[in-house]
């Protein structure tokens, strides 16, 4: 994977986000995009050496279109300025399809990496059982946010989305209320990439997921029904 040459293609995306552009400067995306596949594919066998349930994970699906669904949204430039995957089991590339926590990371065009893990906006359901985990498990869930590797790494829990005021039903009094208005259960961090070569943004991927793996056997431990 050339870092710095994708860098460089989505900077110039950035600059001329329309068709014309994008059809002329084909031939470089196809490279890229076959470079980022075999970067993804190289990224699930290191990482299913620690966490072997996502050793069957289909590369190619792991990867995001670079297309941007327009039909909502007031931008309506028709690409992403990043190369993205989403890496689990299931095979679905949104945790917010209920797919369980994710390993996801992109390359974005001012040449920064960014990774997360967790689960990201789980729809109802599978927030509601998260909750009820927390509540039975709290023993174990307070180990998982005292992690020490992961603190270092990611920082504390993302609180995108919290709510104000606990949710219906919950004990407002309860000692992780905090963690129960949580939307979200995941981690995420960034960096400049500068002079980084694949190789060493490539360790930096296996380094920082394995140290989530904590967080991510909670989360799967967490009923699916």
């Amino acid at each position: 994977m050339h870092i710095a040459e994708l860098s460089r293609f989505l900077f110039e995306l950035s600059e001329n986000n329309n068709r014309a552009w994008f059809v002329m400067n084909k031939p470089r995306y196809d490279i890229l995009r076959a470079e980022f596949l075999q970067m993804v594919t190289r990224l699930i066998q290191d990482l299913s050496k620690s966490d072997p349930a996502i050793a069957l994970c289909d590369p190619k699906k792991a990867l995001f279109r670079i297309n941007r669904d327009v039909r909502f949204g007031k931008d309506k430039s028709p690409y992403k300025t990043y190369f993205s995957a989403s890496i689990l089991p299931s095979g679905r590339k949104k945790p917010s399809e209920g797919g369980g926590p994710a390993y996801y990371f992109q390359i974005s065009e001012d040449n920064r990496l960014f990774f997360a893990v967790g689960e990201y906006m789980p729809p109802a359901d599978r927030l509601k059982n998260i909750r009820q985990h927390l509540i039975e498990d709290e023993a174990g869930f307070k180990k998982v946010i005292k992690n020490k590797a992961l603190k270092e790494c990611f920082g504390e829990l993302q609180e995108d989305g919290k709510l104000i005021r606990p949710p219906k039903g919950y004990d407002p009094d309860h000692a992780l209320i905090e963690y129960l208005k949580l939307k979200s259960m995941m981690v995420w961090t960034e960096c400049q990439l500068d002079d980084l070569l694949y190789e060493d943004v490539h360790k930096k991927l296996v380094s920082g997921f394995k140290t989530a793996l904590p967080l991510v056997s909670w989360l799967r431990s967490a009923s699916f029904s």
